[in-house]
């Protein structure tokens, strides 16, 4: 009786949890759909103005631009920061040297740094190098991070090494054993390395905010901010942008989100 009494407790303290968590995006998807007017008196049913918010959100900004620029610099971002994430955790963990362990010890203090630190020295850097309004000045402070670096160290270390030694017999070179044997082993690793890396990159606004100046290069982040400019604010074209911008993230994460699980506690297949 007792047994049953908690886990009666434990149904209903989910349920909870459940519903404040699901809550936010319930109310963002009905404020897509009601006017400004709605949203503000705090409408809690769905609407029959999607439609028209829409159609405010294109005519008001540059939503297409947003949209191309957000998928096309999250896509390379992610791209690139797994290749080059990958490789270096790989190398610091198969092959030895003296001083591996102390480059580790300094890239985990990179960490510690805030962004706000040298987000002005890399702003300089990139006006000097005249690549402000570029998709490089996005892309390359990003292409390496220590967490990545980390995630695919500590994943390297389950990889077998006995594979890797007959491997290297068979004639194998160390290209080969990377692309053809440790790639298709770690997948879940990468899964959860792309869910991560493809959610900053898509969620980014502050450096995108201050190295795209221009209408056509900004990013879907910006794109909300600027939906909240202005005297007027119109909270039903502000959800609709946001329910846009939320949902290729949550394609990504629901898609890989098993996968995410497995790479983030380790697991090889």
């Amino acid at each position: 009786m007792i047994r049953r009494g908690k886990r009666v407790l434990q149904y209903v303290f989910l349920t909870v949890v459940s519903i404040l968590s699901v809550f936010p995006i319930y109310y963002m998807i009905c404020g897509a759909t009601n006017k400004s007017a709605d949203v503000v008196g705090g409408r809690l049913l769905p609407g029959s103005y999607l439609v028209s918010n829409f159609q405010n959100l294109i005519l008001q900004q540059n939503l297409s631009a947003a949209l191309w620029n957000s998928i096309r610099n999250a896509t390379i971002m992610t791209l690139l920061s797994l290749l080059i994430c990958s490789i270096a955790g790989y190398g610091f963990e198969i092959y030895h040297d003296k001083g591996k362990d102390l480059v580790m010890a300094i890239l985990l203090l990179a960490m510690m740094i805030p962004f706000a630190v040298i987000m002005i020295p890399l702003f300089r850097m990139f006006s000097h190098m005249k690549l402000i309004n570029t998709m490089t000045a996005i892309v390359l402070p990003a292409i390496s991070t220590p967490f990545l670096i980390m995630l695919f160290r500590q994943s390297a270390r389950s990889f077998p090494h006995d594979i890797i030694e007959a491997a290297r017999i068979d004639g194998l070179n160390e290209m080969g054993i990377f692309f053809r044997m440790f790639i298709p082993t770690m997948r879940s690793t990468y899964a959860a390395a792309m869910t991560i890396t493809f959610m900053g990159a898509w969620n980014n606004y502050l450096w995108p905010k201050i190295v795209l100046q221009t209408n056509n290069s900004i990013t879907m982040p910006v794109l909300v901010a600027n939906s909240m400019g202005g005297h007027y604010v119109d909270y039903g074209m502000l959800m609709i942008s946001v329910l846009i911008c939320t949902i290729p993230t949550a394609i990504i994460f629901f898609a890989l989100q098993k996968n995410f699980a497995e790479g983030i506690t380790g697991a090889v297949k």
